[in-house]
């Protein structure tokens, strides 16, 4: 029993601290889904805490992959979940993330500097996998890519799209995404070009900026151009999710078209 509250207490801290995740580099699944996605991935799943209702086969999956089966008392998960429905299994899986050289040769990649809400950058991550994107990357003060809130939000796509996570300055960052051949286009409101008319059919990197702030001004020299989602209703601008799916939603749709609008 003591064994088995150690492991709850450790599940506990990498659900809600970020320090722990980064000290483990492991991070927590919540769900069937969710761990089922990460299984398909071939991601190392560590251990899995399972509740009564566990779906046998996905438990089986699981050991089979070579994670270890910890079967709880009910109620015990309902403690530990950071959602409101709860879950039967919840699963400590091994750190996804890659080094930015990794994606040398990408075609298409987003790069998210100081996003902080962790719904925003989990839709980013499942906007870019959806539309065809070759990465993601997360740097300066960015939101912990494994923030319960953002796996969940992620929808899975955080094991199906390459994800770099660095508090590397973003300056740094994009001077070396330029150095790699991306074009890096800044998305900000009103002052860009109108993204319907800039050529996203060569390598481009998406550049999306802090919720509030937008991209920090400093970063004009590192960027090759910038674009704007004109807006015709009151609000200002898309959050940055929103954004994100719309421009890699239409450099997909420029890419099987063929199409090729602007230089």
């Amino acid at each position: 029993m003591g064994y088995r509250h150690h492991e709850v207490q450790r599940l506990r801290r990498l659900t809600t601290r970020r320090r722990s995740r980064r000290d483990e580099t492991a991070f927590v699944v919540e769900g069937t889904k969710l761990l089922s996605e990460s299984l398909a991935a071939g991601a190392r799943v560590d251990t899995v805490f399972a509740g009564p209702d566990a779906p046998p086969e996905l438990l089986a999956r699981a050991l089979a992959a070579g994670a270890r089966i910890l079967e709880l008392a009910p109620g015990v998960l309902e403690r530990v979940a950071s959602t409101v429905t709860p879950q039967p299994v919840m699963a400590v899986v091994a750190d996804v993330a890659v080094e930015l050289d990794a994606l040398e040769g990408a075609s298409l990649i987003v790069v998210c500097v100081d996003v902080g809400d962790p719904g925003n950058a989990g839709t980013v991550l499942r906007s870019a996998e959806a539309a065809g994107a070759d990465g993601v990357v997360f740097c300066g003060h960015s939101v912990d890519v494994y923030n319960p809130k953002t796996v969940r939000a992620s929808a899975g796509a955080l094991f199906h799209v390459p994800v770099v996570a660095t508090d590397e300055e973003p300056s740094r960052v994009l001077a070396r995404v330029g150095s790699m051949g991306l074009r890096r286009l800044g998305a900000v409101v009103g002052s860009g070009h109108d993204y319907t008319t800039v050529d996203l059919t060569h390598t481009v990197a998406l550049v999306l900026g802090n919720e509030a702030t937008g991209l920090p001004a400093a970063l004009s020299e590192v960027l090759d151009d910038r674009v704007t989602i004109p807006m015709t209703g009151r609000s200002e601008s898309l959050n940055v999710g929103m954004a994100a799916a719309v421009l890699c939603f239409e450099a997909a749709r420029q890419r099987r078209s063929g199409e090729r609008v602007r230089e």
